[in-house]
């Protein structure tokens, strides 16, 4: 297998939809899923670039995997539910402090994901029960909320906000189930991280094909 020249991590609690973003991303369609045990990942050619893409677990029980998938990464995406605040306070508590191994010029994305299932953005009807009342449920966390973290981010990364994405570039809105905005939330990652890719080095890989029997636990979007 040919070695990846750039590394892609997404981070989370478990049912916020990491692996069901990535499987929209990588195969077009949305797949319900179970929790992921440990990590596991997608190759994606991006125009001359071999990307590898690494799904990783959200239990607390695998946390402290989360530094080893996280070393030599050059992107990290923080995954959050719209519709649940705990989940945007768990990136900062629980899973900022696993991304001490990436590398040095490693950028940061902050997404919201499960947008079509609030009252808020997003590409799906809403859909009325047979008593008349609607299916949406109200959104927890908004825009600003995920641009104030990305800021704090960079803070305790003691990184440059001059030499840095500005945050409306790197805070998005998603839909695994519609598709909504998924495609830009990795191509913009993407092009965001090429620039950088001749200071990297060879990384190590897990085949996510090998790893789907490891796939097990609660049913849901993680």
């Amino acid at each position: 297998m040919k070695k990846p020249d750039l590394k892609v991590v997404l981070l989370g609690d478990m049912n916020v939809g990491k692996t069901s973003l990535l499987h929209r991303y990588m195969e077009r369609k949305f797949q319900e899923t179970v929790s992921t045990v440990g990590g596991a990942f997608y190759l994606k050619q991006w125009g001359p670039y071999n990307i590898s893409i690494w799904d990783t677990a959200g239990r607390e029980r695998f946390h402290g995997l989360g530094s080893m998938y996280c070393r030599a990464a050059s992107a990290v995406i923080f995954t959050y539910d719209v519709a649940c605040m705990q989940s945007l306070m768990e990136l900062e508590e629980r899973f900022l402090s696993l991304t001490d191994t990436v590398s040095d010029d490693c950028i940061y994305a902050v997404v919201g994901n499960k947008i079509d299932l609030t009252d808020g953005e997003g590409d799906a009807d809403e859909e009325i029960t047979p008593s008349g009342n609607s299916t949406k449920i109200r959104k927890q966390v908004h825009l600003e909320d995920a641009f104030a973290l990305y800021k704090r981010i960079i803070k305790t990364k003691m990184l440059d906000e001059n030499n840095v994405p500005p945050a409306e570039k790197m805070c998005f809105e998603t839909s695994a189930k519609t598709g909504h905005n998924v495609d830009a939330l990795f191509e913009g990652v993407f092009s965001m991280v090429v620039p950088f890719l001749k200071k990297k080095g060879p990384e190590d890989t897990v085949n996510l094909e090998h790893s789907n029997h490891q796939l097990a636990g609660k049913k849901g979007c993680c």
